[in-house]
């Protein structure tokens, strides 16, 4: 068993999210971009040559592991050293945990709100810095960057308002003198293991959320991001500093396969939230439950949109390109396959190639850029890999397909055409901007092939048809846990649930009543009478 703990966390140091490479070199750099003063957003965020990368909760910040580096996909130049965190700082940080959640857990939830309200209004002074921070340490565009800032206050937002909300239930009892209730409490320890591709929102689902039901909660970052985590936990550590709460509120441990490895088996964490490849969050999932520990997955995504005769253009050919090349078909919402309707086909693919051709590739601090690099040369190796398979199995390219020869990790967004939708390339997901069209004759036929693939995360249909849209809504349309219509496969909003089903693992969070996942539940019977009936008529006397 420990040996395969040791595989899994090892695989997921080297592939979390899209089998991304780990931009982290231990060997001696000069010329750290943080000393450049190119970009004064790190010194605001606090960035140093080096940065301590675990935070034990025990009020000052740690890291007695192995000193990294994090490299921008940029312009693969180093932006700063990270001092990892140790197996043993790890267990120092959950010791410290289940301290604090003596004090959080009996504190209001309504209190609880008001600090993660407080994180939330702290993120927003540092929106524009941390966004930066992104686009640097990931390759995402500004915008995105500062859109994720976004989600994260944003869910902050949601999460007060739910901490005067938990709503148990009150039943009717089948016995006289008696009343049935539902009582919510929290769980504990919260484990979080993010990817490089949304370092910061995914945490903050988790996070704010599990914060106000009163559990406590400890953050891996993926490895190539830890500069996103260090920078996002010092704004949290201020809040709860200021309102004298216990710091082991939220803990961070900067780490590889030993961290992820410890807080996989150790029953210390009761929940554990990964996101991740499918592959490793299946082994995960395993380690957890064979604990009898809770998980949430949030996997991949071979996500498709249909496109029908009836489909209004103007909306198909920017919710295409949006949802396909946006963080550079980094996403787990990303389209990988176009659906269209053979009345249709032609036009659609060449109003979309004309999209292609005409955005804009470049630095992604710059706010003219829609399009900026891949996060890691392991990404490009995918990109590569992918067109390859895909011509050989009988596609054709239309729009892109190069790898950009200047410095960074740059490629062209790619559309292939001419495959089957059965054909291996286009059954398994690549993550990475290709996009696999297909020529369909009815929906029906476009449902059957939506639903053929193993990940079952995000699907969108364009019609103005009623009737086509109940279809697709319905117990025979999208397997998907996210079903759109007439908008992108990407860009969800916070106020509903996340997640998919099948191989994308299940598991849901943010919105609706995902806050159920940190909370267990008690169904609790009260006698307030002065007789002792039985269940279901039972007599014993």
């Amino acid at each position: 068993m420990a040996a395969l703990i040791r595989h899994v966390f090892q695989r997921s140091t080297r592939f979390l999210h899209a089998n991304s490479s780990v931009a982290l070199q231990t060997r001696f750099n000069s010329g750290l971009l943080v000393e450049s003063g190119k970009y004064p957003f790190l010194q605001e965020l606090g960035i140093e040559a080096e940065n301590a990368g675990a935070f034990t909760g025990s009020g000052a910040w740690g890291g007695k592991g192995e000193l990294v580096t994090s490299y921008s996909p940029i312009n693969g130049e180093p932006i700063a050293t990270v001092r990892q965190g140790t197996v043993a700082e790890y267990h120092e940080a959950v010791e410290n945990s289940k301290e604090a959640y003596s004090s959080w857990a009996d504190m209001p939830a309504p209190l609880r709100g008001e600090i993660v309200r407080q994180i939330g209004d702290a993120l927003r002074k540092k929106k524009s810095a941390i966004g930066q921070l992104l686009s640097l340490e990931v390759g995402k565009i500004v915008a995105e960057g500062c859109g994720e800032i976004q989600e994260f206050i944003d869910v902050c937002d949601f999460a007060v308002g739910l901490s005067r909300m938990f709503s148990g239930r009150v039943l009717p009892s089948e016995r006289p003198g008696h009343i049935l209730l539902e009582q919510w409490n929290p769980l504990g320890l919260t484990g979080i293991i993010t990817a490089f591709n949304f370092p910061t929102a995914v945490f903050g689902w988790n996070a704010a959320i599990t914060m106000v039901c009163g559990n406590t909660c400890m953050w891996k970052p993926a490895p190539t991001t830890p500069l996103c985590g260090i920078a996002i936990t010092k704004v949290i550590q201020s809040v709860l500093a200021e309102n004298k709460v216990h710091p082991a509120v939220m803990t961070l441990m900067c780490g590889g396969a030993d961290i992820g490895g410890a807080m996989g088996q150790d029953e210390s964490v009761p929940i554990v939230s990964f996101t991740g490849s499918t592959a490793v969050g299946q082994k995960v999932g395993t380690i957890v439950q064979g604990r009898f520990g809770r998980c949430i997955l949030e996997l991949g995504g071979n996500n498709a949109i249909i496109v029908l005769e009836d489909a209004d253009l103007n909306l198909v050919i920017p919710a295409t390109l949006f949802a396909s090349v946006g963080t550079q078909g980094q996403r787990c919402t990303t389209t990988r396959r176009l659906i269209l309707h053979e009345k249709i086909y032609d036009e659609v693919l060449e109003k979309l190639k004309k999209a292609y051709s005409q955005v804009r590739i470049g630095d992604p601090l710059d706010e003219s850029t829609l399009y900026g690099p891949m996060h890691s040369q392991q990404g490009i190796e995918v990109y590569e890999n992918a067109i390859k398979n895909a011509v050989a199995q009988g596609g054709k390219i239309e729009a892109g397909g190069k790898v950009l020869d200047r410095p960074g990790n740059y490629v062209e967004p790619t559309i292939i055409s001419g495959l089957s939708h059965d054909a291996p390339v286009v059954q398994s997901e690549a993550f990475a901007p290709v996009l696999y069209v297909l020529k369909t004759s009815s929906l029906d036929e476009a449902i059957s092939w939506n639903n053929e693939v193993k990940q079952g995360l995000s699907s969108s249909l364009f019609t103005k048809n009623p009737g086509n849209l109940f279809r697709w809504l319905g117990p025979k349309g999208s397997d998907c846990g996210v079903v759109n219509i007439n908008i992108p496969t990407s860009g969800a909003e916070i106020g509903g649930a996340f997640g998919g089903e099948k191989h994308t693992g299940g598991g849901r969070e943010s919105g609706s009543d995902a806050w159920k996942q940190y909370m267990r539940r008690s169904t609790c019977t009260i006698n307030y009478g002065d007789d002792l009936p039985l269940a279901q008529g039972i007599k014993f006397q």
